[in-house]
């Protein structure tokens, strides 16, 4: 009993402590610190969250490059000193991918290595959305539906030859929502 005593003890010295230095950056940084907000809420103000929703239009089964579309949607980013966008697509047929984005070619044969892994021709179960359906599902499963990209300077940090790609994978998609989610300072 002691030692978790002890524990406890430390753990509320150190939350203490904590709370004091939150409390003199806050005051620091000329944020008023009222009765009722605590030094972690007022530091909220430097940490905007942003979120929405954007509508991709419907696009052809294949690997498309929506990285400009969808730093559009955005454009609080170049706001951001770091930080984090967060891309979730709410679909289970298509998927979000990054990828080299110079040479058209990669897109084809992502495309065909795909049909090669998730053929149509499989013996699904699962078949009344038509023959395209659950190998879309399959694909979607294999590339998932997010992505996490740190941000610099306002700018997406992605590499030199990276791009966002959206991965249809059925004949005849209609369009698909992205909630995009811009968190940093």
């Amino acid at each position: 009993m002691g030692q978790f005593w002890t524990s406890c003890t430390h753990w509320r010295s150190s939350t203490a402590k904590l709370m004091r230095f939150l409390t003199r950056l806050v005051n620091m940084t000329g944020v008023t610190v009222g009765n009722r907000r605590s030094p972690m809420q007022q530091l909220d103000f430097f940490m905007p969250w942003i979120q929405r929703a954007f509508d991709l239009p419907p696009l052809p089964r294949g690997f498309h490059l929506v990285t400009h579309h969808l730093e559009g949607a955005v454009p609080e980013l170049s706001d951001v000193h770091v930080g984090l966008l967060h891309l979730f697509l709410q679909h289970t047929s298509a998927s979000l991918t990054i990828n080299e984005n110079a040479d058209p070619d990669v897109r084809v044969d992502l495309e065909s290595s795909m049909n090669v892994i998730a053929p149509e021709e499989f013996p699904y179960i699962h078949t009344c959305e038509g023959p395209d359906d659950m190998p879309a599902h399959v694909k979607s499963s294999l590339l998932g539906c997010s992505l996490s990209i740190p941000v610099a300077a306002g700018r997406l940090a992605l590499g030199t030859w990276q791009g966002i790609y959206l991965a249809e994978h059925r004949n005849r998609a209609g369009s698909r929502r992205v909630v995009l989610t811009l968190q940093g300072e």
